[in-house]
């Protein structure tokens, strides 16, 4: 993903977004969540570190990539057997040539007509394939993440919009991020569910990105929706975690930008500011280079974030 340093100079350089599709903004008190149960942040940990040591190098088209979609597809037996996981193979036009890509859909059936979309990206940097650099916060535990909100949308189903889980390929740059050679995965669903009519049916869109960090702070995203980065905040307060929310501020050009192109509403759920501070990376050292390790992600980070993800799926159902 690429970013824009402050929010003064995103404003300036990112058109205000206009969501056609987006329910009016209403004044709304906090909503105690009806969640059940909980999510199992030590278990999220558990299967990033299960994650890393099947596959800790996944660039596209690499032996470790294949071992990654294996090890996605093995935690989703259960809804592959009532047909709710999909696996969407497509060809992407690279500065690398034709490469192949694949999306995996998990869907868990709510009672309303409408669907709440939270992608994460699952394979590591391209251009980084020749050094140690196994991405366990950028990719790895934010698979990990979603892979355990499964097992608790599987134990607890929605009872509003559905949730559909996104494991989206192609994130990364293959050569050099540029609008045509980034988010390869999103921007190919986005074409598609534009298509077959799903696109008008997503009420919204979330990117889970980088959220794993030990040192957890989700920035506000400048590219996101307003009503949603709103909801984000009162899901910080329900659930007690608003010192881990909007302490800095950025302008993610990440996966949710084909949707938000497509009046979609968006969120991105990311902790931009990842390690020490350098001169040469002022955002923080840890972002693609061998820092990038699982010592930087903690099982209290990957519980907060689950925390905020269960209570945006509650509240974005009862929104509008």
């Amino acid at each position: 993903m690429r970013f824009f340093g402050s929010l003064l100079s995103a404003l300036l350089l990112v058109a205000p977004a206009v969501n056609a599709q987006a329910p009016a903004v209403k004044a709304q008190k906090p909503v105690a969540s009806k969640a059940t149960g909980r999510f199992n942040g030590q278990a999220a940990y558990l299967l990033t570190q299960q994650y890393l040591a099947t596959a800790p190098k996944r660039w596209v088209g690499s032996p470790g990539h294949a071992k990654a979609e294996e090890f996605l597809q093995s935690h989703f037996t259960a809804e592959a057997a009532k047909g709710n996981f999909e696996t969407d193979t497509f060809t992407a036009s690279t500065p690398s040539g034709l490469l192949t890509m694949k999306n995996f859909i998990a869907k868990y059936p709510g009672k309303k007509d409408d669907i709440i979309v939270i992608a994460s990206h699952y394979e590591t940097n391209y251009p980084l394939r020749d050094i140690n650099f196994v991405g366990a916060n950028d990719g790895a535990a934010t698979s990990a993440l979603l892979i355990e909100l499964g097992n608790y949308l599987r134990a607890h189903p929605p009872e509003g919009s559905s949730v559909w889980l996104v494991f989206d390929d192609g994130e990364e740059a293959i050569q050099s991020w540029s609008a045509r050679d980034s988010v390869y995965g999103t921007r190919h669903l986005a074409a598609k569910w534009s298509q077959d009519g799903t696109l008008k049916k997503i009420k919204a869109f979330i990117v889970a990105d980088m959220i794993g960090d030990r040192d957890l702070d989700i920035d506000r995203d400048a590219n996101s929706t307003p009503w949603l980065l709103d909801l984000l905040a009162t899901a910080a307060k329900n659930t007690g975690h608003t010192p881990n929310v909007f302490q800095n501020e950025t302008a993610a050009d990440d996966d949710h930008m084909p949707f938000k192109q497509r009046g979609v509403p968006v969120l991105d759920m990311i902790d931009f500011h990842y390690g020490p501070p350098t001169a040469e990376q002022p955002e923080g050292s840890y972002h693609h280079t061998d820092q990038d390790s699982l010592d930087k992600v903690s099982a209290r980070s990957l519980q907060i974030s689950g925390d905020l993800l269960v209570e945006m799926i509650h509240l974005i159902s009862q929104h509008g």
